[in-house]
């Protein structure tokens, strides 16, 4: 080995515990960091359905809901698939 990596081996052997501790910082930041976007993102989703159930004087709600018909549709589908065939 060159004398210069010889150096370059013993100051990173030098500082390896410091470097080691910032990773571990880093780390730690980073896993605590996506943790509290986790957090805030369940207690947004909790929130929000939890409004949309609601209603303002606190009492629940039920959704309206609609149906449709689609039977001209799946017919218009059946024909094309019969000409394919």
């Amino acid at each position: 080995m060159s004398q210069a990596k010889v150096d370059r081996y013993k100051e990173e052997k030098k500082n390896r515990a410091k470097l080691i501790k910032k990773e571990k910082r880093q780390w730690m930041a980073t896993k605590a960091g996506l943790s509290l976007v986790g957090l805030v993102l369940v207690g947004w989703v909790g929130v929000s359905v939890y409004n949309g159930v609601t209603a303002p004087d606190g009492s629940v709600t039920e959704k309206q809901t609609y149906t449709m018909d689609t039977s001209s549709l799946d017919d218009y589908l059946k024909e094309l698939n019969a000409e394919v065939e």
